[in-house]
């Protein structure tokens, strides 16, 4: 007597060799833990950048580089001076990363051939998509308050006394408008960024796999790729981001001399 054949998976009962598509559902939970975690790492770094950038324009310049401005904001408000503005971003992390992955994976679901593979073209459009997307919906509010919590240091009477409080202030002040300074810059940082990123991430991911759609990527592997990916999107869009954030700043409200415009 023959015994019934158990139920496959769905996964067993795709056809050979099509790549397994990943529902946006996940990317959305998994972005968005992924973005937490990256901000709380990564933010001293973000804080100096945007010292240097706003730096530029004071007469005479605070800082003489990295090293320096690392070494006078320990000095002046301790190592939690680094983390000035945390909260705005750690607040949008989250859902900017969510949106990043779910409207990738929701686009390259859409784009993807027969056997479920997605080529470097489409994931660089992929990759576009996605980061106008999280432009509009989180990260140029996020960034615009950013840049006016750490531009607030140059007073010294600081007038946002925390994350609720600025929003309210900026809001107030300035009208939603106000969260949206230098949207067409992040449109463009944005989109670029991640055009470059998930063109690089795809075209690394299916010279690995070569032949086989469902080859598992080590994570080390997967790590490195994204550090290679990462850092071309970095070289690939930095004039964008320097323009963005001088735009995001250029009403932040601060009537102050310019000689003393970064003096703490």
């Amino acid at each position: 007597m023959l015994v019934p054949a158990e139920p496959r998976s769905l996964a067993a009962a795709a056809p050979a060799g099509k790549a397994k598509l990943t529902h946006p559902g996940k990317a959305i939970l998994a972005g968005g833990l992924a973005g937490g975690i990256e901000i709380c790492i990564t933010f001293p770094t973000e804080y100096v950048k945007t010292q240097l950038q706003l730096d530029e324009k004071a007469n005479p310049p605070r800082y003489k580089g990295i090293g320096d401005c690392v070494k006078q904001t320990v000095r002046d408000h301790g190592v939690r001076g680094l983390y000035r503005g945390l909260s705005s971003l750690v607040y949008g992390s989250i859902p900017k990363a969510a949106v990043r992955f779910g409207m990738f994976e929701f686009l390259s679901n859409q784009m993807r051939d027969e056997q479920g593979r997605l080529d470097s073209t489409r994931g660089l459009v992929c990759g576009l998509g996605a980061g106008v997307a999280e432009a509009v919906m989180v990260v140029c509010p996020m960034e615009t308050i950013k840049v006016k919590f750490i531009h607030d240091q140059c007073s010294s009477k600081p007038k946002y006394r925390g994350f609720f409080h600025g929003v309210r202030e900026i809001v107030r002040e300035q009208g939603l408008k106000g969260t949206y300074q230098g949207l067409t810059a992040t449109v463009l940082k944005q989109g670029s960024n991640q055009a470059i990123r998930f063109f690089v991430m795809t075209s690394l991911k299916n010279w690995y796999k070569g032949d086989d759609p469902n080859k598992v990527i080590n994570p080390f592997v997967t790590g490195v790729f994204g550090a290679l990916a990462g850092a071309a999107s970095v070289f690939g869009n930095t004039p964008l981001d320097v323009v963005k954030t001088r735009m995001q700043v250029q009403h932040c409200g601060m009537e102050m001399p310019r000689a003393h415009c970064f003096h703490y």
